[in-house]
């Protein structure tokens, strides 16, 4: 859709706009992507070129107010003031510019979708976060996090029978086995550097349990930086693979018989320079209690695709259950050691995968974790054993996508945080993932989450 003219810029001048107008040019940028998450999880833009670029910082790119109804087979769903009238901005920030290594002459911008007067539209979900980061703000805190995504790295391939294209890992190496090393070396350097170009400081690597399974972790950042960054990681992942012939597949469960992806979520709580989740800390507590009290609608955000819940299921290591514990990897909760004297202790969210958006994700955990600081929620007893060990002993996470979203529809809290717009077409999008992937069998599941995640 074509801008008209005369709309008003609902940008104010930016320090970064000169700058990023001369990197664009002394870097050869022809295309810079203004790129969103969607309710499906679906990351998404239109591109600028460089040429316009200057004026469509100002202005953004006009977009359909209907693609927020979209699922991630890209079936519309009836949602009212989704439809085929109105339109929003996709408004790029310009503080995270970045280039595109995997892709020659293009760099990319997180964006917010906004009304044409400028102001954030009710369904935008970077906003979401915004808020979310604003309510700590107002109670004295700030939010630091990291997302630890797994992903699968291998070849799209027909499938001999004639259904739909498989995905062949890369090898049949062992957990953390040298093999794995060396067989994906080349790929895992060219990613490392890719990621450390856009500004994404990488922290560990290393070959997961299944075959062709990747864990490559960047730092941790503050809560909106986090999601950002996730999204970047998660398209660098799959464009340097894409760019060297092969497929990255960040699914929760893109092999039917092999370990999922997950993308475990890490979280620290300061107040100035003092982190509150310090061993004995009531805070910590308070935060993990909102967390439990919220989890099963939590997971409908946070393990937010029909394949996630594949993947949520006992002796997994993703957890099955709602508990905690301290470095338990059977728990939904993880108390994290800190690593020696100067290592800061965080919680692991451990269901949490990269088919969420993640915008949605995080802002809906916060949400959950300052509720238990305010009305200071009990976390009850810390678990140091496998959960599973003791059956009917604790309360096991939603089984379905479905039971996630009835748990989601009934939690008031997080309810009132999404709103009604984006609540309703949360609910609406999921909802016919759910009914559209029931219809179908399990090939044509797994098949269209390697294809979109």
């Amino acid at each position: 859709m074509r801008d008209r003219p005369g709309v008003p810029k609902i940008h104010q001048p930016d320090p970064n706009v000169r700058r990023i107008l001369e990197r664009a040019e002394l870097e050869g940028i022809e295309l810079i992507r203004f790129l969103y998450a969607d309710h499906g999880g679906v990351i998404r833009g239109k591109a600028a070129s460089r040429s316009r670029l200057a004026e469509r910082l100002g202005t953004g790119i006009g977009h359909t107010v209907a693609m927020m109804a979209m699922n991630m087979l890209d079936q519309l769903q009836d949602v009212e003031h989704m439809g085929p009238v109105g339109e929003v901005r996709i408004v790029p920030d310009p503080a995270t510019y970045v280039p595109l290594p995997h892709a020659p002459g293009a760099a990319a911008m997180l964006s917010d979708l906004r009304l044409q007067d400028g102001t954030p539209w009710e369904a935008c979900p970077r906003t979401f976060l915004k808020d979310a980061v604003s309510a700590l703000a107002a109670e004295g805190y700030t939010l630091m996090a990291a997302f630890e995504p797994e992903f699968t790295l291998g070849r799209r391939l027909p499938d001999p029978a004639g259904g739909p294209d498989r995905l062949v890992p890369l090898d049949d190496s062992l957990c953390y086995a040298n093999t794995g090393f060396d067989i994906a070396h080349d790929y895992t350097i060219k990613l490392i550097r890719t990621l450390e170009t856009m500004g994404l400081r990488v922290e560990h690597y290393h070959p997961e349990l299944g075959p062709g399974q990747q864990e490559l972790s960047v730092r941790h950042a503050p809560a909106l930086r986090a999601a950002d960054n996730h999204v970047l990681y998660r398209e660098a992942v799959r464009g340097v693979a894409m760019r060297m012939s092969m497929w990255a597949s960040l699914a929760p469960k893109p092999l039917a018989d092999q370990a999922g992806n997950g993308a475990h979520l890490h979280l620290s709580l300061w107040n100035d320079t003092r982190n509150l989740f310090e061993e004995g800390s009531q805070v910590r507590d308070w935060f993990i209690g909102g967390l439990l009290a919220h989890l099963p609608a939590l997971t409908a955000l946070t393990c937010g695709s029909v394949n996630s819940f594949r993947r949520l299921a006992p002796r997994m290591w993703s957890s099955a259950y709602a508990v905690y514990g301290p470095d338990n990897r059977e728990a939904a909760v993880r108390i994290c050691s800190p690593l020696g004297e100067t290592g800061e202790p965080n919680l692991e969210l451990k269901p949490s995968d990269s088919s969420a958006n993640p915008y949605l994700s995080l802002g809906a955990v916060i949400h959950a974790g300052l509720d238990g600081i305010r009305r200071k929620l009990d976390p009850g007893e810390a678990v140091d054993v496998d959960p599973d060990t003791r059956p009917g002993r604790y309360p096991a996470l939603p089984g379905s996508l479905e039971q996630a979203l009835d748990a989601l529809e009934a939690d008031e809290m997080l309810m009132e945080a999404l709103g009604p717009l984006r609540r309703t077409a949360y609910l609406a999008v999921k909802r016919s993932e759910a009914a559209s992937f029931a219809a179908k069998d399990v090939s044509y599941e797994l098949f269209h989450h390697m294809r979109v995640f």
